[in-house]
């Protein structure tokens, strides 16, 4: 492994964004709207093994108060070596004061608890996609 972090928007292969987020079962849009929402965010994270994406990750933040994290991706083949440990951690570097939060897919929870982030109460969602509001896997009922 020949792994690079890269911590801005040059030069990234944004058609590989989607694949890499479709590969891990997360949701994802055109490679035009990840680059938009990537080059609009706090900060970003990109994972690369020798030029191979591998990884990415971006934060929205005030950069006092509050921070919240999307799009955490990492190729299945790199998970459980350290890598997106790496890479949350590189993210919350950033805002080291910040509260975080995010919402995890799916069977991802234990990553986020290992890095001591703790389920909400009170956490609140309104998803645009009718789909996904009655997704039971991310929606509780109520």
């Amino acid at each position: 492994m020949n792994l690079y972090f890269q911590e801005n928007c040059k030069s990234i292969p944004w058609d590989e964004i989607p694949a890499l987020l479709k590969k891990v079962g997360m949701s994802y849009i055109d490679a035009i709207g990840h680059r938009k929402t990537f080059e609009a965010s706090y900060a970003v994270i990109f994972v690369f093994d020798n030029q191979n994406l591998i990884g990415c990750g971006r934060m929205l933040s005030d950069g006092l108060r509050q921070s919240a994290l999307y799009d955490i991706a990492l190729d299945p083949k790199y998970q459980g070596l350290g890598v997106g440990k790496e890479l949350v951690q590189r993210l919350m570097q950033k805002t080291p004061d910040c509260n975080f939060m995010l919402y995890a897919s799916p069977g991802k929870e234990d990553f986020y608890k290992k890095l001591n982030f703790k389920r909400l109460k009170t956490g609140m969602i309104l998803f645009q996609s009718k789909e996904r509001m009655s997704d039971p896997n991310f929606v509780l009922d109520e």
